[in-house]
């Protein structure tokens, strides 16, 4: 499907790719990983031609389609569900022409390839996609307009998928999702038919998605088989390996220079030690692979306080009065919590730190805290809110104004901030760098309780597991907002749910919401009755209503089927086409209809089936 040969590629003077290989199989889906600024996003704009190729080669088997996400759905009067349809090029086309052919062979051919594309089962597809990723039956109909950047984003990603293409390239897709989205994405991604090329982070995705790794370091490209997780046990193995190679050539090495050392100055023993030296010279030297050390990150140990830290009481929530996003919010934090918020986007879950953090004024109800305590807080909103045209130092300087200037650049290098990035303003800082300002910032107060709402989005693998190993060493309490599962589980041992208008602790772990999440209506209509059909007998509709609308289905079924089957046999019969153009246009496009009405009813006996079992 796609293989990449010999590619080498500089930018500005600096190599990102020299000499690389890869070979990528159709079907595979692939896990593009590497450290920050390795060139992964590089990679793909190479393969999709967005950036000038150096040498080696990137061919595509030919005729495949290639499909990403390059920008936000544009603000518009189209709405959300016409967008995404449209981004599927040869049905909207097809779709389009159809209202305005007049041949009779080009009207046949037009439903024939709809038809084989499975063109008027689109509308449903699009909409389950939307619905998939956030999107409520409403927004379908909405025009684009009345959608935020981000929602745009997931709009764009759902045109994308929409279109199906051979080759599917994304770059961190789930940074714009929530947990809910990244779960549905993940289950649509194993069962997608066509090869997957995804740069992610994320490595719960990566463990549970990808059939292969494509491993970008050392400016070359390795394929591995497996998950993540294999992918780091094999490069562990494979390291150790060379470690223990390395270490009996260097036991060689130095047993042939010592026979050299003694004997080379003696006549008898020359021909031996001149023949150790070629031997010497010919060793080919074993590299072990550097790994670059990922900076930690650091929270200090913070005074203890009385519990609790804080509460909030039969608390309203929200920014209008009278109209509170959550109600009657009831919720304690101690200085040992460790708790995830969850909660589809747009639930309140923000809402909800915000006010916990004193960010957000109530509406109703009472927050008591302790006088002393201090709250860190982190938001992707507060990376625009670093000084514009200040530099890390400067920022460092107004938070500890008293120190003097060799203890705040001890400071900012304990932020991973050396000689060369301390002066740089912070609009020039990568996002990775942002964050760790930020961080670095915030744990200069010593805060009682760390509020983070989504702090991954920036950050590689490995940075947020130096990230899990700060928090997990932290002594104070942790709210934590998060679409990274990995993160999520190894710092938390609550859960709090936030829906419908109330936010209270759930009753379960991780990967009980994520089976609650891929078996809700909102991603899949069949599981609603699944959920049904599995329910004790006594709490189901009335049986008799279930097998009257099992028979019906089956009525219908049947009829659809006669249908067709009686399309199928006009259409077959002899020079139909060269006869009665006209007519054979007529029954190709009724023949695609029957074809539609045939899978709609073969859905609806099954979910009759499956409510009435």
């Amino acid at each position: 499907m796609l293989e990449i040969s010999d590619l080498t590629y500089r930018i500005a003077g600096r190599t990102l790719i020299e000499g690389a290989s890869a070979f990528i199989a159709q079907g595979w889906k692939v896990g593009l990983v590497g450290r920050n600024g390795t060139g992964k996003s590089t990679l793909l704009r190479l393969i999709l031609e967005d950036a000038p190729r150096g040498a080696g080669a990137i061919k595509l088997r030919r005729g495949a389609k290639l499909g990403h996400v390059a920008q936000e759905v544009p603000p518009g009067d189209e709405t959300l569900l016409a967008v995404v349809l449209a981004a599927d090029v040869e049905r909207h086309a097809l779709m389009t022409e159809a209202e305005t052919a007049t041949d009779p062979h080009r009207i046949a051919d037009i439903h024939t390839r709809l038809a084989d594309i499975d063109a008027y089962a689109g509308e449903a597809r699009a909409a389950s996609i939307l619905v998939g990723l956030g999107f409520s039956q409403d927004d379908l109909v909405r025009p684009t307009r009345e959608f935020s950047g981000g929602w745009r984003m997931r709009a764009a990603l759902a045109g994308v998928l929409f279109a199906a293409p051979d080759v599917l390239l994304l770059d961190e897709p789930t940074n714009y999702l929530d947990l809910e989205g990244a779960a549905w994405l993940e289950d649509y991604l194993k069962d997608y038919p066509n090869t997957v090329i995804v740069v992610s982070h994320d490595r719960e995705m990566l463990n549970r998605t990808v059939s292969h790794i494509l491993a970008l370091a050392d400016f070359k490209l390795e394929v591995h088989p497996g998950g993540y997780d294999t992918y780091l046990r094999k490069r562990a193995e494979r390291v150790a390996n060379l470690v223990a190679m390395k270490a009996k050539q260097d036991a060689e090495r130095a047993h042939l220079q010592a026979f050299v050392d003694r004997f080379k100055a003696k006549a008898t023993k020359a021909r031996q030690a001149q023949s150790r030296v070629k031997k010497l010279e010919k060793m080919q030297e074993i590299a072990i692979p550097i790994y670059e050390r990922t900076m930690p990150f650091a929270f200090e140990h913070t005074d203890e306080l009385p519990s609790p830290m804080l509460e909030l009481i039969d608390a309203d929530l929200g920014y209008v009065a009278g109209k509170p996003v959550l109600k009657g919010v009831n919720f304690r934090l101690d200085q040992d919590d460790r708790i995830v918020i969850i909660g589809p986007n747009g639930q309140g879950k923000t809402t909800l730190v915000k006010s916990i953090g004193a960010r957000l004024a109530l509406l109703a109800g009472k927050r008591r805290a302790s006088k002393d305590l201090r709250v860190g807080y982190f938001s992707q909103e507060q990376l625009d809110e670093l000084r514009a045209g200040e530099t890390v130092l400067q920022h460092i300087r107004a938070m500890a104004p008293t120190l003097n200037d060799a203890k705040q650049r001890a400071l900012a290098a304990g932020m991973g901030f050396g000689r060369e990035k301390v002066e740089t303003v912070v609009e020039k800082l990568s996002g990775g760098e942002k964050v760790r300002l930020l961080f670095g910032l915030m744990a200069m107060i010593k805060p009682h309780v760390l509020i983070l709402d989504e702090p991954t989005s920036h950050l590689d693998i490995d940075s947020r597991e130096a990230l899990i190993h700060a928090l997990n060493d932290y002594n104070g309490a942790v709210l934590l907002i998060t679409h990274d599962v990995f993160l999520a589980e190894a710092c938390a041992d609550r859960l709090w749910l936030v829906h419908t208008g109330r936010a209270n602790p759930y009753d379960g772990d991780l990967d009980d919401y994520r089976t609650l999440i891929l078996n809700t209506e909102r991603t899949r209509e069949r599981t609603k009755v699944k959920a049904a059909a599995d329910a004790p007998r006594e709490k189901r509709a009335n049986p008799a209503a279930a097998r009257k609308r099992l028979a019906d289905t089956e009525a219908a079924l049947d009829k659809a089927q006669r249908v067709l089957a009686e399309l199928d046999t006009a259409l077959a019969t002899p020079d139909l086409y060269t006869r009665e153009p006209a007519k054979a246009a007529d029954l190709s496009k009724r023949r695609a209809a029957a074809m539609a009405a045939v899978e709609k009813a073969e859905h609806d006996w099954l979910l009759a089936s499956e409510a009435g079992s």
